[in-house]
């Protein structure tokens, strides 16, 4: 994922490159968070899902959503790949769980299907044109 963005960049040319590769990278992430969070099914209404890749080696899934009482709802789940293997942490807490076998599995299936998405809806054009 960041080679491409590092290709990007390229095209994209001088100037103010810190503040435009900051802000380049921080368009091309929202983006690809949208596209994440679409890959397991229409976002309901009164609903925000987001999926993506952070950096080498952190996932992150949030959720926004309004219950029946029209009170907000935020859940976030930050994924680390480390050494040692994969740990999340939720909402903010400092504490970090390993992830079982099952969920890995999981993840896994689903960093695929979101690398091979993104490619195909945002660098894929790209490159080739």
């Amino acid at each position: 994922m960041f080679d491409w963005f590092s290709n990007i960049l390229g095209l994209v040319g001088s100037g103010d490159s810190t503040d435009r590769a900051t802000k380049l990278n921080n368009d091309f992430i929202r983006h690809e968070a949208k596209i994440g969070g679409k890959l397991f099914g229409p976002v309901p209404r009164n609903r925000r899902r987001d999926f993506f890749c952070l950096d080498s080696h952190t996932w992150i899934w949030h959720e926004e959503w309004l219950d029946q009482n029209g009170q907000n709802h935020i859940q976030t789940t930050r994924y680390e790949v480390r050494p040692d293997g994969v740990v999340k942490a939720q909402d903010g807490q400092m504490q970090y769980q390993k992830v079982g076998d099952e969920e890995l599995q999981r993840l896994i299936k689903a960093a695929k299907m979101y690398e091979a998405q993104v490619y195909q809806e945002i660098y894929q054009p790209i490159f080739q044109s």
